[in-house]
Order: structure tokens, then sequence, then C-alpha cells
């Protein structure tokens, strides 16, 4: 998984019912794109290090 930053992220729910969580990645810590990724939230206060797996979708 690549990204830069201002990409958008989208991590689906994981289990029915669950609702995705959409954000902005405002920061790429690995080398070339990869994660970790410092994202923000758009419901949630502060930013947050994602290690994304394959429930999220960039772009």
């Amino acid at each position: 998984m690549h990204a830069k930053v201002g990409d958008k992220i989208t991590v689906r729910g994981r289990k029915v019912g669950d609702r995705s969580r959409h954000g902005e990645i405002i920061e790429v810590r690995g080398e070339e794109g990869a994660p970790p990724y410092l994202v923000r939230w758009d419901n949630e206060e502060g930013d947050h290090l994602l290690y994304p797996s394959s429930d999220a979708l960039i772009g």
C-alpha cells in the first residue's frame, strides 16, 4: 500500500453494522509512501497512527 500526504483513506467496518471511517493522511512515516500513516479522521479528535490492513482503501 502506498499513499501521499493529502490522500483520503477509508477503513471499512469489520462487522455487520459497523460504519466505515473516513479520514485524510497528514503524514507518511514509511519509506516511499509505505505505512505507517498519520491520519486525521473526519469524526474523531486528534490524529492517529495507522498501519492499514486489507480493509483500508486509499484514493
